[in-house]
């Protein structure tokens, strides 16, 4: 789509990669309407992200677009650095706010994010830029074997990157895209914690493949930044990392429209896999899904108590 206009629009669309992501020209995004907002989201489910540079939005009017999707929510657990507004979420550099692992909006979440809406407030000249994986393009990829184990799992996601690993959440390791239909990959190397139906062990290397397969260069879109552009994704099918190789300031703002629900793109196939008999030190990996799930388990610590 090089250089395509939408029909019946003035917007000029630009494809960036094989897999994901389109430029968008020809619209201030501080001046959209309903019918504005209904092609930017056609769009969004054609090319997964899609970046609208020189826009320049104050704070006021990045929520206004954001409020056109759904209901906003800032972050649940990190704060502000230096922008107060209850319906932003900022990410400084100099605060540590590097998002350098590869993730979908929280997903610790019982009912994560739905679209994120980012302003790139400021940016280091060189470096900082940000990369998008389809993952409707890493679960298409798999052998159809993988793709009907996938399917039939659950997978362990909680908010530990923030210091809260009791935040806790159980989703679906093939989701489908409920405007699309298309079937997509939906774990993440930052928030997902195991696959609820394996043991740990087992878990650890279906993960580690699926961490590492997502993030396979044909999969992903790289971008990079001018100060006010803006970017928009699907976070039901995407996943970003952003590249820490840069020394200078680099601050982001960020809202995020909330109301996702995920839906399994098959029903769980097994019972989730935890030790109940004959705990030993191992045991200790199943704890906190056991938590989760609300079981008692005697470990050995607790056995040791008793004797």
């Amino acid at each position: 789509m090089e250089g395509s206009v939408t029909p019946g629009s003035a917007l000029k669309v630009s494809r960036l990669a094989g897999a994901l992501g389109a430029e968008v020209r020809g619209i201030a995004l501080a001046d959209v309407t309903a019918k504005d907002c209904d092609a930017i989201e056609t769009l969004l489910h054609e090319h997964l992200v899609l970046f609208f540079p020189y826009q320049q939005l104050d704070v006021e009017g990045h929520v206004a677009f954001g409020r056109h999707f759904g209901p906003l929510d800032a972050h649940p657990n990190l704060n502000n650095p230096f922008t107060q507004h209850p319906e932003i979420f900022e990410l400084a550099a100099s605060h540590g706010g590097v998002a350098d692992e590869w993730h979908s909006d929280i997903t610790f979440q019982q009912n994560p994010a739905l679209i994120s809406i980012l302003n790139m407030i400021k940016c280091p000249p060189v470096g900082g830029d940000t990369l998008w994986a389809s993952a409707y393009a890493a679960y298409e990829a798999l052998s159809p074997p993988l793709q009907e184990l996938c399917e039939g799992l659950t997978a362990l996601h909680d908010a530990a990157p923030h210091g809260k690993p009791e935040l806790t959440a159980i989703h679906p390791v093939v989701r489908t895209h409920p405007s699309t239909k298309r079937k997509a990959l939906f774990v993440n190397e930052h928030f997902t914690r195991r696959i609820v139906e394996l043991s740990h062990s087992e878990s650890g290397v279906l993960l580690d493949y699926l961490f590492s397969w997502i993030s396979t260069p044909r999969f992903t879109v790289r971008y990079k930044w001018q100060a006010g552009t803006v970017a928009m994704w699907d976070n039901r099918c995407t996943q970003h990392f952003v590249l820490s190789d840069f020394t200078e300031q680099r601050i982001i703002q960020r809202v995020t429209v909330m109301g996702d629900t995920p839906v399994a793109a098959q029903p769980a196939r097994w019972q989730p896999f935890t030790r109940l008999e004959n705990a030993g030190a191992t045991s200790r990996y199943d704890q906190q899904l056991n938590e989760h799930l609300g079981r008692t388990v005697t470990t050995l610590e607790d056995n040791s108590r008793g004797n």
